[in-house]
């Protein structure tokens, strides 16, 4: 049985997340890490990491939050020798790798811009399309209490195109064409590809990665409408995690591919 403890329990993924743990056979969810939720009989919740740790015993730790509290509970967690699942956006590389080297040898961090399995096959694809068409564009759309823009899984979608590329540049119009007082209207050029970020009620997570090319355009879009998307690649990334050693990024190094 793997134990697991939820960091942002009180949150609408932590709740996810913990109701996914609940309903796995092989899972027992241990306790909740979140300053906003109280304890009940069904679920002990803690305010930090390291009161979770004095008091409890638990193999792998689940984060949902921001990048400010996911940083500080990763660095009390991963010291103590407990794997890691992380889908906290916003985390820049260095800080993973460098979060990772505080961990004892066989400890894990495993961490994800997206556990959707569809978002997953989207960035595959488009790194397979990128090398036949000279213009990408993507934008994303997400609900309106996210706390960063543009997505991880954008940005990791855009740095996927750059490699498909293969040093190719876009010859399309950047920011130099933005009229004045309209800064911004091209996007944010990450790995030279033009990213829009919609915020909005009525969207959890979507994405359309947009190609063009003479006489033709491919678009590859993905929809998550419901955070239960999110739950099978989370409960593998659970159940992976002590095979795992160090820093692992992306849930297509869990998939076959």
């Amino acid at each position: 049985m793997i134990r697991v403890a939820v960091a942002g329990s009180a949150g609408r993924m932590g709740q996810a997340v913990c109701a996914a743990v609940r309903a796995a056979d092989d899972m027992e969810l241990i306790c909740g890490i979140d300053p906003h939720q109280e304890s009940s009989e069904a679920l002990p919740v803690y305010e930090d990491a390291a009161s979770a740790l004095d008091a409890e015993a638990f193999d792998v730790l689940v984060d949902f939050t921001r990048r400010d509290a996911a940083e500080g509970t990763l660095s009390t967690v991963l010291t103590r020798g407990v794997d890691c699942v992380v889908g906290t956006t916003g985390i820049p590389q260095e800080t993973l790798e460098e979060l990772a080297s505080r961990a004892p040898q066989g400890t894990s961090l495993f961490y994800a811009p997206n556990f959707t399995t569809g978002a997953v096959l989207m960035m595959q694809f488009a790194r397979a399309a990128a090398p036949f068409f000279p213009e990408a564009e993507i934008i994303e759309y997400h609900h309106c209490r996210k706390k960063d823009a543009p997505s991880g899984t954008a940005v990791m979608t855009a740095k996927a195109i750059a490699q498909g590329r293969d040093g190719r540049v876009s010859a399309a119009p950047g920011s130099e064409t933005e009229i004045d007082g309209a800064t911004g209207a091209r996007g944010a050029l990450i790995e030279g590809v033009p990213v829009h970020a919609v915020r909005s009620d009525g969207f959890v997570a979507n994405q359309e990665v947009i190609f063009g090319g003479m006489g033709q355009t491919l678009s590859v879009k993905h929809v998550s409408w419901d955070t239960q998307s999110y739950m099978p690649g989370v409960l593998l990334g659970i159940r992976e995690s002590s095979r795992l050693t160090g820093l692992v990024c992306g849930l297509e190094t869990l998939m076959a591919l």
